[in-house]
This record gives structure tokens, sequence and C-alpha cells, in this order.
């Protein structure tokens, strides 16, 4: 930790009361790990009391405060009967991982803090950019504004937030929870960053979407009224990621994202296009009982 000028730590989550030189703080992993020679003040908002999670029939609303740790239990601790309609609830687990962080991050690394930090490999944003959520933000000036996450992050460590402004939560609808969905992942090494996470969502209605995570710098999405052939999803992509929109560090070239996201993105479609097993059946249909 290097922030030789922060002398004032407060605990508030009262956008009014920010000023320039101020960062909000909430687990702190990113912006510790950074450092700064410019932050005065540190604006906790890890005593706002918010619930990390909260249930309801429109959807799960995950507060910016809940932890990687929370959010990682609470598939497991849900009611039986919303976790067998919350089907999406089986890319928490996938996604937490993607984090490749050990038990000490996950205590303290935030959801919010995620999203806000804009990295392009974030899980959070991935999970919650899949699924539709939208981001409920808080201003100086004491109005709100809500934004889907898919615009909330606007490219690679850059977010729609004006000075000042405060994610509070972000909420997910009951009807993408619901959804069918698939996830890919794929990283230079084992234990590496993501060079491309991407999840796809086929919905009770039908309609197909696709999230471009890690790849890109920002979230990107392609959307079908049913889900599409390869040939459609591949003109789709490419229509929707111009070439200066892949990502480019040392964790993949934008020739290699290109590559395993084209890749990745028609596996997950063979994947929701197939039919679902019937309970007791084998993929190829035949009784799985020997």
């Amino acid at each position: 930790m290097d922030l030789p000028t922060a002398s004032h730590l407060v605990h508030t989550a009262d956008p009014g009361q920010w000023r320039p030189g101020d960062a909000w703080l909430a687990g702190g992993t990113v912006l510790f790990s950074y450092g700064s020679d410019t932050l005065e003040r540190l604006l906790d908002i890890t005593t706002a009391g918010w619930e990390p999670l909260t249930a309801s029939d429109a959807g799960l609303e995950i507060a910016a405060t809940c932890t990687i740790a929370e959010l990682f239990a609470y598939p497991g601790a849900a009611p039986a009967d919303l976790r067998t309609r919350w089907r999406a609830l089986d890319l928490v687990a996938l996604c937490c991982d993607s984090f490749v962080a050990s038990f000490k991050v996950w205590n303290v690394s935030t959801v919010g803090g995620n999203i806000c930090t804009g990295l392009p490999a974030g899980p959070m944003t991935a999970l919650t950019a899949s699924l539709d959520g939208i981001a409920l933000i808080h201003s100086p000036d004491g109005s709100t504004r809500r934004l889907p996450v898919t615009e909330l992050v606007t490219g690679d460590c850059r977010t729609a937030l004006a000075p000042g402004e405060l994610l509070r939560s972000v909420s997910v609808p009951a009807a993408a929870l619901e959804s069918r969905t698939a996830f890919r992942r794929q990283s230079l090494t084992n234990l590496g960053r993501s060079g491309a996470l991407l999840i796809g969502r086929l919905d009770a209605d039908g309609g197909f979407v696709l999230t471009v995570t890690a790849a890109t710098k920002r979230p990107v999405q392609v959307r079908f009224a049913s889900a599409p052939d390869a040939a459609e999803l591949r003109t789709a992509l490419d229509a929707a990621v111009e070439p200066g929109l892949w990502h480019d560090d040392v964790h993949g070239l934008p020739e290699w994202r290109r590559y395993m996201t084209g890749r990745l993105a028609e596996e997950i479609r063979a994947e929701l296009a197939a039919p679902v097993p019937s309970p007791g059946l084998s993929p190829d249909g035949k009784d799985g009982v020997q």
C-alpha cells in the first residue's frame, strides 16, 4: 500500500460529502495495490450497513459492498425453490473462481469494487452484464440514476461514473436468473488473468444473448430473438467488435483474443442449442441407470 498523500479516513456512503482528492473505499484490494500520490481522503462505505444480497420476485439485488465470499456462498444458502428456478446462479461460482485469488482477497474484495475498477477481465462485470444487471448510482447532487452494467464499464479501467458518483447496487432481473446459461473462460496460463470470458444465455422466450468480456476492453453483447446458427453468430460478433476494441496486454494479443472469442462463442451456441437431457437420461438419450 502506497498512499503517502492520504491523511483522512471518512466513514460515509453519502456522495454529498465527496470532494476532489477523495476516493471511495470498499475492499480496497485494487486501490491499495495500485497506490496514489494525489489522494487526500478515503471515503469508507463498508460501514453503510447495506444488505449484501436481497432476493425478491423482481430478482436479486447485489449491494456494491457485497464481498466475493458472500456472493459465492449465496447459491448454497438460497431457498431450495429459488435455487431451482434461478438456474443462472450456477454462474456465481464460475465467475468467483475466475478471480484466481485466495480466500483472503475474497473476504474483502467487493462486487462493486470489481465493477468500478473497470478491468476488462473483471469477473463481476462479466456476471452482472451477462444477466442484464442494472446499476443503481448515487450522485453528489442527491439524485440517482440507473445504468446497465454493459454501459457502466466503458473501457480499460474506465467507467461512465462522474466524479463523486457512487455505485450503490446492481439488480439482476428474475427473468435472466431463470435462463439456461453456458460459461467459457480462457487464459494463457492455468492461474492467469482471463484472456477471454464469455457467457451465453437462453431465455424462456427463446431469446439468445451472448456477452463477451476480458477479450474486449468493455463488455460486448449480441442478442437474437432465437438461437442463431454458427454463421449468424459469427457475423454478429464481427459487427459488434470493432478492431480497436480487442484488448491488448500481457495476458493476450488482440488476434488471439479474437480467435478464442469466436471459438468459445461457437461452443456456447452449440451447447445452448442442444436439447436439455431428460432427468435420468444420459446426453445420448439412453437410460442413465446401469
